[in-house]
């Protein structure tokens, strides 16, 4: 799903005009957090992971990553993130622009992990490897089929 297919997912909800596009890559936590000029924990990561279904989608702060027990705690498997070639099928994104927005719920399931909570908004990804949106994390739920909020990741 290109940027403009995530720019028609978010013009119900008035966003579609609020996307950031850099002349830079911001396809890492890294970048993004350099390309917009905050604290990598406001960049909102979205990883992939395989289930029975196709995808498991978690979107965590950018300054923690996978607890691999609480992972399996909560979803029943072992943590395998997708490759880069099943994580463009299953979301329709590429990697470096995987984010929650106009994912096929019958193939992703989308979890949002606590981590974002403690940040009055984050940054996720909008389809492409040099965007991002600005939204509070109350807003994010709203706006993506959310299955739940989960407490999967842990501190980097």
């Amino acid at each position: 799903m290109s940027i403009e297919k995530v720019r028609q997912y978010l013009q119900p909800y008035g966003l579609e005009n609020q996307i950031r596009e850099f002349d830079t890559s911001s396809a890492t936590v890294e970048l993004a957090a350099q390309a917009l000029g905050v604290e990598a924990g406001r960049i909102a990561k979205t990883l992939s992971f395989k289930s029975a279904a196709g995808a498991i989608i978690v979107v965590t702060a950018g300054d923690t990553k996978i607890d691999n027990a609480k992972y399996k705690a909560q979803f029943g498997l072992k943590a395998k993130m997708l490759t880069a070639e099943e994580a463009l099928d299953c979301t329709g994104h590429a990697v470096g622009g995987v984010c929650p927005f106009g994912i096929d719920g019958t193939r992703a399931e989308i979890f949002l992990d606590n981590s974002l909570k403690r940040f009055n908004t984050v940054f996720p990804a909008c389809g492409s490897a040099n965007s991002a949106i600005e939204l509070t994390p109350d807003k994010l739920a709203e706006i993506v089929p959310l299955k739940s909020w989960v407490d999967v990741s842990k501190p980097i």
